[in-house]
């Protein structure tokens, strides 16, 4: 190379850094403005507002799509009891109150009984037993 190439090279990178390689010092910018508490809040709350109010539409479009189950579902799952690594028995309710316990293994999925409502009703304390604190 000669040495007028090697002189170019370092003339190119300055122009292409701007001030930064310039002879002059350095100043920072002027402090921007001060702005008032309540901008600044606006500022966080707003975007937040607006990605909560996306997620729940996104929400809201998923369910219909994809019939994910909510309080006037034909089906809810009320509990499901593992019993090996594939296997597991389901209680499902259906709209009308009736609760069938099914049978869900990797290969199948069979009915093993209806229960009364009596059965899945939540058990009460009875009046001399000690209820746990929460």
């Amino acid at each position: 190379m000669s040495k007028r190439s090697l002189t170019a090279i370092p003339a190119i990178l300055s122009l292409a850094c701007g001030r930064a390689m310039s002879a002059e010092p350095v100043v920072a910018d002027a402090a921007p403005a001060a702005s008032s508490f309540g901008a600044e809040l606006m500022a966080i709350l707003l975007p937040l507002a607006f990605i909560i109010v996306g997620l729940l539409v996104v929400l809201r479009l998923l369910r219909r799509r994809y019939g994910l189950t909510g309080p006037d579902a034909p089906l809810s799952i009320l509990q499901i009891l593992p019993l090996g690594p594939r296997e597991r028995l389901v209680l499902v309710k259906l709209r009308s109150g009736r609760v069938f316990t099914i049978g869900v293994s990797a290969q199948s999925v069979n009915f093993v009984t209806e229960l009364h409502a009596d059965d899945v009703a939540p058990a009460t304390p009875a009046s001399g037993t000690h209820t746990p604190l929460k």
